[in-house]
């Protein structure tokens, strides 16, 4: 891994592209962006592909996307002529989980939604992790306050592989200004009060005022709503590395 506090400091000032082509050419060929078809992912992908950025794009189809998630994955293919990488679950996992506990247990138990949430998102993801050496997101300090304390690079010990959040320092309204300018494809649900976009069945609207992530997990507690993704040991992973 790199020094996490000489990349910080190398990268604090730099642009989005260039942040991302300076990435590239240091850890070639062992840079993947992985994306949801978020406002904040769609500002990334459309950085690499527009710039030809050599950063591989991949997503995880959990299977319970939503309509208009697909519709914006299939526009941004067009209209950048790419082929963004999909990675699924374990068929059988799912099937054995679905079998056993029902199409919506994850509404029964947080245990259950977080198993669902590891058949679906955390497995395939360290499948496609595999053999990196950075992970770029779209992570942003102000979606959650959980994600506050969060550094420009951060270390992924379980992964083996550093983290890099180009958008840490943006607000929402830099990412919507950046999507607006480069006219970049983005999904319609952002325009019908979902900021935060997941699978269908776990993702709501928010009502003026409500959280960033209140529409995600809406039933349970605040303490945790995360899905795994960003965490290690039952914490966002550690800046050490």
């Amino acid at each position: 891994m790199g020094n996490l506090e000489v990349l910080t400091e190398s990268y604090a000032n730099r642009s989005l592209v260039d942040g991302l082509r300076q990435l590239s050419s240091e850890f070639p060929g062992k840079v993947v962006f992985t994306t949801s078809f978020g406002l904040e992912d769609q500002a990334i992908t459309h950085a690499i592909l527009s710039e030809q950025i050599p950063i591989r794009i991949a997503t995880l189809d959990t299977g319970r996307l939503f309509q208009e998630t697909y519709d914006v994955w299939q526009k941004t293919n067009i209209r950048y002529g790419a082929n963004i990488e999909t990675h699924f679950p374990n068929t059988k996992e799912i099937q054995n989980f679905v079998d056993t506990n029902g199409p919506n247990a994850f509404y029964d138990s947080q245990d259950l939604r977080k198993e669902c949430c590891r058949i679906r998102k955390l497995v395939p993801l360290d499948s496609l992790l595999t053999g990196m050496e950075v992970w770029v997101t779209g992570l942003r300090k102000d979606q959650s306050g959980f994600r506050t304390e969060m550094s420009l690079f951060e270390s992924d010990p379980a992964r083996n592989l550093i983290k890099y959040q180009p958008l840490l320092h943006w607000s929402f309204e830099d990412t919507w200004k950046y999507i607006r300018e480069h006219n970049v494809p983005y999904n319609l649900l952002h325009d019908k009060g979902f900021p935060s976009i997941g699978c269908a069945p776990c993702t709501r609207a928010i009502e003026p005022g409500e959280d960033f992530r209140a529409g995600r997990w809406w039933w349970e507690q605040e303490s945790k709503k995360e899905c795994g993704l960003h965490w290690v040991d039952g914490k966002l992973t550690p800046k050490k590395g």
